[in-house]
Parts: C-alpha cells; sequence; structure tokens
C-alpha cells in the first residue's frame, strides 16, 4: 500500500489552468493515471482526473483524497494525451478539456458498469374499445397504440411507447388487463450486401484500403456520387481485422439516416448524440471502450469517446460549421479527428462534395491525399442551373411568376420540388407603416422575429419570447407590417398558391424530435408530388429521388455578408441544396433567385462548378493574408460593462505589442492585431461583446504569443476566451 502522504496530482472541472495536489490516505488504493478521484475543492467535492499519480512524497500541507472512483483508468492515455494537446493549442484549462471528453454521467462520478441491453419488445393492442374513465394514462395510451398500430402492423416498440410520454408500469398494467400482448419476434433482415462500385469508387476504397498507418484522404465527391458506399466498403478491412469504426455526422437529424445504412450492412450499431439520456450516452460511451461496439456514428462530441482498437475515422460532411463548438472549449471536430487518427496511427476519411477551404489548401500543400468521385452514382445526371433576375420583378410571397410557373410544371410531370430559404418564422421584421419604428430584442442588437403558430415574437439569438404587439411603440398606431420572408410565411404562400398540393415545412421549429423529422421524410420518401419548404436542414445529406427541382430564394445575403467566410458558406449551401434534385432518374433543375445575378461569385460557381468557385477563393485569401494560408485567433470578451470589456482587450493588445516588439525579427515576422472593436452582434443577452483578431505568419508564432497572456485575473463581471481558428471570425 503506498504510504500515508503520497502526493497525486488532480485536474478539476473548473476554469482554472492550475493542476492540484493531494495525498493518499494510508491504507487507500493509489489510483491509476486517468482514474476518477473525488476530491474536496473550496466548500464543494469534485470529481476529478488523477493526472500525476508519483508526485513527490513527504510532509506537505495537501487535502486527502475521498474516494478513489474507477479502478482502471476511466481516461485512457491515448484519450488523455489528447487532452494534453488540447488543453495547449486551445489554450483552455485541462480540468475543463477532461470534464468535455467524459460523459456528464462519468462527470458526476457514476459507476462504470455496462448493463444488460433492453429486450427490443414490441407491442400489439387487443382491445382497442377498452375504456376505463379511472385510469386515464391507461386510456390515454390505447388511443395513441390504435393510430400507432395502423402504421405498425407489427407491433409498436416500446421505446416509442416510452417516447411518447408512457411509462413502462402502464404497459404493464394493460398487459395484465389482456388490453395489449407481446407481438411475435421478428427475423432479422439478412444483412445487405456490398453494391458493384464504379471505377472511381474503386479507386478511393483501395487508396484507403491499401493505406499503412496514419494518413488522411479527401474523399470529394459530387452529391449522388455514392460517398456512403465508399465508407461502407472502405470499414470492412478493418471490421475484420477485430477493429472499432467512429464516423461522425455533422447533425442529430442525419444520424438515424446514417444508422440506418450502416445498421443493414453490419449490424448493431451505436450512435452518440445530444438527444440521448445521460445514461444511454454513457452505456454507449463504455461499450465502444470495452470493445463490445465496433461501430459508432455520432455528432462532434463523439470523437472523445475510447476504443478498444480503433481501426478508421470517417467524418462525413467535414466542411460543415457543426463539427466547431461555438462555447467553452472551443474545439472543431474534424481537425481533432486528425489529430486522433495521428496518434492512433490509422487513417481518416474526409468526405463532402463541397470540401473546406482548409482541406483543400491542405491537399494542395501535399498533407491530405485528393480522392474524386466526379460523377453520380447510377447514371443520374447533374442539374442544370438557372438564374432569377429580381430586379424590377414584383413578388407573390418571396417568388417569381417565372419560379411559380416553374413549380407548376414541375408538379404536373409528377415530380417534387424543394425550396430552401435560411430563416425561419413568419417574417424577420415587423414594421411600423406609419413612423417606421422596427419591433427590436431589449437585450440584443437584433430584431424579433415574427411566428405565426403560434403567434409570437422571438429574438432567434437570446431565445426571448414576447406577444405581438399590437400597436406601435413609438407612435401609438396600429399599422404593423411583416416586412420579409420567413420559413412560415413562404409555407402560408405556398399554400395559396397551390392548394392541392402537400407542403412540407422542415425547420428547427417544426422537427424538434427526430420522430417529427422522420414522419415528415417518411411522406416524402412516398414520392407522390409534393413541396418542400426549409432551412439549411433539408440541405444535409437527404437523398429525395423524386426531386426534380430545387430553387434557393434569396442567394444574396451570404454573397454579401463581410465575413471572409460567408462566401465560402454560401456557395456550400447553395450546392448541397441543389444536390438534392435529380438523384434518380429524372433529371434535375436547380433556380437560384438573387438581386444580383450578375455577382462574379455566383457566376464563377454556377459556370466552373464548386472547384472553380473554390480556386478563386483560395487565391482571394492568399492575396488577403487570411486562413487557411495564414492561422487565426479571436481574443472575445464580454461585460454587463461596455468599457470593461473593450478596455481589457485593449490592455491586451498592449501587452501582445510589448511582446512583439521585445522579440527578435521584423514586421514579417509578427502577429498582426485588428481591434478591439465590437462584434458582429454588439449586444446579446445584455451584455457587450468585443473582440481582437490575431493573424500570424505561423502556428508557432501565434500560439507562442498567446501563450505569453499567462492567465489574467479578471472581475467576475468579465467574461473573456481564446477562439483558434475560429468559424465565425465576424
Amino acid at each position: 500500500m503506498p504510504s500515508a502522504l503520497t502526493v497525486i496530482r488532480v485536474a478539476v472541472p473548473r476554469p482554472l489552468h492550475s493542476l492540484y495536489d493531494y495525498h493518499v490516505p494510508e491504507g487507500q488504493e493509489l489510483p491509476l493515471v486517468g482514474a476518477r478521484v473525488r476530491v474536496p475543492f473550496g466548500n464543494s467535492r469534485v470529481v476529478g482526473i488523477c493526472v500525476e499519480n508519483d508526485v513527490k512524497e513527504g510532509r506537505i500541507e495537501t487535502k486527502p483524497i475521498l474516494d478513489v472512483i474507477d479502478q482502471e483508468a476511466a481516461i485512457p492515455a491515448t484519450l488523455l494525451d489528447l487532452a494534453q494537446w488540447m488543453s495547449q493549442y486551445y489554450h483552455h484549462p485541462l480540468g475543463e478539456v477532461l470534464a468535455t471528453i467524459l460523459p456528464s454521467a462519468a462527470r458526476r462520478g457514476s459507476a462504470f458498469e455496462i448493463k444488460a441491453l433492453p429486450i427490443a419488445r414490441r407491442w400489439l393492442l387487443k382491445q382497442a374499445d377498452f375504456k376505463n374513465p379511472r385510469a386515464t394514462r391507461q386510456e390515454a395510451l390505447v388511443q395513441w397504440l390504435g393510430t400507432a398500430v395502423t402504421e405498425a402492423t407489427d407491433g409498436v416498440p416500446e421505446e416509442a411507447i416510452l417516447k411518447a410520454g408512457f411509462t413502462r408500469d402502464v404497459i404493464s398494467r394493460l398487459v395484465d388487463l389482456g388490453v395489449l400482448e407481446a407481438a411475435p419476434e421478428i427475423e432479422p433482415a439478412p444483412l445487405q450486401q456490398p453494391l458493384d462500385p464504379t471505377p472511381a469508387q474503386a479507386d478511393a476504397i483501395k487508396a484507403v484500403r491499401d493505406s499503412d498507418g496514419f494518413s488522411i484522404f479527401l474523399l470529394e465527391g459530387v452529391t449522388g456520387s455514392g460517398k456512403t458506399e465508399v465508407y461502407l466498403q472502405a470499414m470492412a478491412p478493418a471490421l475484420n481485422a477485430g477493429g472499432q469504426i467512429l464516423v461522425l455526422v455533422p447533425e442529430i437529424a442525419l444520424t438515424p439516416q446514417t444508422l440506418a445504412r450502416f445498421e443493414d450492412r453490419f449490424g448493431r450499431t451505436g450512435m452518440i448524440h445530444s438527444g440521448l439520456t445521460d445514461q444511454q450516452r454513457l452505456q454507449t460511451w463504455l461499450r465502444c471502450k470495452s470493445g463490445e461496439l465496433t461501430i459508432l456514428i455520432g455528432t462532434r462530441s463523439a470523437i472523445f469517446t475510447p476504443f478498444a482498437k480503433l481501426g478508421l475515422i470517417i467524418v462525413d460532411e467535414e466542411h460543415d460549421s457543426s463539427y466547431k463548438q461555438q462555447e467553452g472549449l472551443r474545439y472543431s471536430a474534424r481537425d481533432l479527428a486528425a489529430k486522433r487518427a495521428q496518434q492512433e496511427d490509422i487513417p481518416l476519411l474526409l468526405g463532402s462534395a463541397t470540401p473546406s477551404l482548409e482541406s483543400i489548401f491542405n491537399v494542395q500543400r501535399g498533407r491530405y491525399r485528393h480522392l474524386l468521385l466526379a460523377d453520380r452514382a447510377g447514371g443520374a445526371s447533374m442539374p442544370s442551373y438557372h438564374i432569377i433576375d429580381l430586379r424590377g420583378q414584383t413578388l407573390h410571397g418571396g417568388l417569381a411568376s417565372s419560379l411559380i410557373q416553374t413549380i407548376r410544371e414541375h408538379l404536373a410531370a409528377s415530380g417534387q420540388v424543394l425550396l430552401y430559404l435560411n430563416r425561419r418564422g413568419y417574417a424577420p421584421t415587423l414594421l411600423c407603416q406609419s413612423c417606421g419604428w422596427q419591433a427590436v430584442c431589449p437585450d440584443c442588437d437584433a430584431r424579433l422575429t415574427l411566428h405565426r403558430t403560434p403567434a409570437v415574437m422571438i429574438c432567434h439569438h437570446c431565445a426571448l419570447r414576447l406577444e405581438v404587439p399590437n400597436h406601435c411603440e413609438a407612435c401609438g398606431q396600429g399599422a404593423l407590417l411583416p416586412l420579409g420572408q420567413g420559413t412560415q410565411r413562404t409555407e402560408d404562400s405556398l399554400a395559396s398558391l397551390f392548394p392541392d398540393v402537400p407542403i412540407h415545412r422542415i425547420d428547427r421549429d417544426t422537427t424538434r424530435t427526430n420522430r417529427q423529422l422522420n414522419a415528415q421524410l417518411q411522406q416524402i420518401h412516398e414520392g407522390q408530388p409534393c413541396i418542400m419548404v426549409g432551412t439549411q436542414m433539408l440541405a444535409k445529406g437527404h437523398h429525395f429521388p423524386s426531386v426534380t427541382l430545387v430553387a434557393v430564394l434569396n442567394a444574396d445575403a451570404g454573397l454579401l455578408s463581410p465575413d471572409f467566410r460567408a462566401p465560402e458558406r454560401t456557395a456550400q449551401l447553395i450546392v448541397q441544396v441543389a444536390g438534392r434534385a435529380g438523384r434518380a432518374a429524372k433529371p434535375g433543375q436547380v433556380w437560384i433567385q438573387s438581386h444580383q445575378p450578375d455577382n462574379p461569385l455566383l457566376g464563377r460557381l454556377i459556370e466552373d462548378g464548386y472547384a472553380g468557385f473554390a480556386k478563386t477563393e483560395l487565391e482571394s485569401r492568399s492575396l488577403a493574408g487570411l486562413p487557411p494560408m495564414h492561422p487565426m485567433a479571436l481574443l472575445r470578451a464580454e461585460a454587463e460593462n461596455q468599457a470593461l470589456a473593450q478596455a481589457f482587450l485593449a490592455n491586451c493588445k498592449a501587452h501582445l505589442e510589448q511582446v512583439q516588439v521585445a522579440q527578435e525579427g521584423g514586421p514579417e515576422a509578427r502577429v498582426k492585431l485588428y481591434g478591439p472593436v465590437p462584434a458582429p452582434m454588439a449586444r446579446l443577452a445584455n451584455r457587450y461583446r468585443f473582440q481582437l483578431m490575431l493573424i500570424a505568419p505561423s502556428r508557432n508564432t501565434l500560439h507562442r504569443l498567446l501563450q505569453s497572456l499567462g492567465h489574467p485575473r479578471v472581475p467576475a463581471a468579465l467574461r473573456w476566451s481564446i477562439d483558434v481558428d475560429p468559424y465565425d471570425a465576424l
């Protein structure tokens, strides 16, 4: 046993960069490095991670650890190394990095015990006319099942019943009464066999399979080219060798459909995303750690999952901004996938129809290997592009007359139509026609968005909800005009223009759960003529074989933004949403409404495709000295007192300038400092926000300068952060 004064070093989940020494009481086991320990911290008890267990011995004034939670490392050595690298790269406290890696249940000290998987039971309704006024929940379940069973003749999964808000106790009582009975077990469907790859797919599959150790591949495939089939066939050798696979997807909405594709090919697959309960996430995490689960599909936090033998990492839609965490520890899951693949000495496969400029630049530098799928699988043709000049036109519910006529033609030909508008709600502005007053958020520098179902004014930045005013707050007049188009208003306009056509609105308001989204997608996949209108949720990864027309209702906003990344994001969204058209036998068309039809970036995208656009944009970034050629970081500060946040960043800038003056080297070797300036959303949730931009000639130079800041003590009223490789630069 260790002596009574053996000292360990612990990282605690607090915004503090220090590690803390504790001694191991006599008779207490020595925790392993990476194990969770419960320790006193201030007036509380916290769960920390032992990062060193042989610090020193001797009489020293330290507090004792209270408990050793784990008999083995909760954080394996590779993840502990990753956490220490992240702490240095993102300039974030190690204790908070480790807390991010652990599932929330593990952070609270839950035991690492793998529980038996629940039996996947399905229930059939035997007595649809069951009534019991004294058992309202039982009656409600019978009524709910009366609808659900008609759609599921082989029984309703117990999981679906529980998600609908009913309990196992209600189910058991109805079973005892003979109202419900268990459905017979369904024979599992045979696993699907691999498809015959196209020559381009075969080359890509072979390249990944033949790779030895760490390497990064960028699979650039036009929409509908069969990137998922490449993923599936590239995985097989690693699985056959007893390895495990991690697949990252950008959105929860994509997880179920991706899961279905992988389970049809390989059987049971795990998933991790924020829609699961804490215990579900912990159990999946533990099953991957033990090696029981061989395939995991998840959103960005899944990059922190431990594996017994990781063999391949896949990042689907690698360009997507959802891989960048925007609060707290501002990590990029895509970049961490590269670091983790290097640590594990395994291949990384990045896939996209519209790769990020960072990844294209890495291909040009020889760091990534480029794999190209230039044609759609199955012989489907790429859609044709058309621009609608909105100048001088009268719009009908945000739609040009020529677009309305085109929609009619495609519906008449039994096609489906998809309209993309990245603005939810009814109208982004409520305006007084008498004096020009606009409804604004009292806590943010933003206008309130009018919603109609239900009627409410919502700030899409701080989520404040207010009643819809019936008169102007400035002049008292009642002539308030909704201005601009949101998805709700577009849906109403479409309903009046096409009263006999089903319309599906897909945005965050209509698809708060996967069940809501899947219900709409199921109707769409029946293939009958319909119109879809929605936000970028429609642009990501969905396969709509009956869609023959895609329309982008407002392409100008992103192309005219002052944010240097906005044109890249806009081009990616246009190409991604356009890729929903013509994916099967019927050819597709893409119509783009614009008040600037001669915009050179838009013209280059349409004439030369995304590759031509990316080439032009990279040249522009190089001339301007911007990422990806030059690394960037943002210092952000916010406070209710505007002067406090601004002064803090001004002091930081003065310090950084002094450090650079004292260093050797000319101006070309220095980090450029811009600001401090107000953030584009200068006031958010009643706090004023400022930022200081750093653009460096190299990453080493940038990190050395950031490290010189140290860990300044700031008033409790001030929050500040370092954002390395920011996605939102403005």
